[in-house]
């Protein structure tokens, strides 16, 4: 197997990583009813645009990690693990309580990081 193969084979596991992400995105937009919807996206955008205070080139990284062969496969598969272990302790949640989970911790985290 040569380098090309390798990488070949890196881009297509990002391309399974990001059909999943757009699966699971998908089922989340249609299993939820329009006005709540709506207010779990009011919530989502403030707290994303809290998180890109810290982060401004978020944008750009997630999009380099599906450039590189492998990345976004390894940093979604850590992600699908840690949905998973959130899910089992978390029996009532929905994917909107995962992600406002999730961005507040990695807000707090930045800043933590920052004081």
């Amino acid at each position: 197997m040569g380098y090309l193969d390798i990488f070949i084979l890196g881009w297509n596991l990002n391309a399974l990583m990001f059909a999943v992400n757009f699966i699971i995105a998908a089922r989340t937009i249609s299993s939820t009813n329009k006005e709540i919807l709506m207010k779990e996206s009011l919530l989502l955008k403030q707290l994303k645009e809290d998180l890109d205070k810290y982060y401004p080139y978020r944008t750009y990284s997630t999009l380099a990690t599906y450039l590189i062969p492998f990345t976004a496969f390894f940093r979604m598969s850590f992600r699908l693990v840690e949905m998973f272990f959130f899910f089992q302790k978390n029996k009532e949640a929905k994917m909107f309580d995962y992600m406002v989970y999730k961005y507040t911790y990695d807000i707090n985290k930045a800043k933590n990081a920052a004081n």
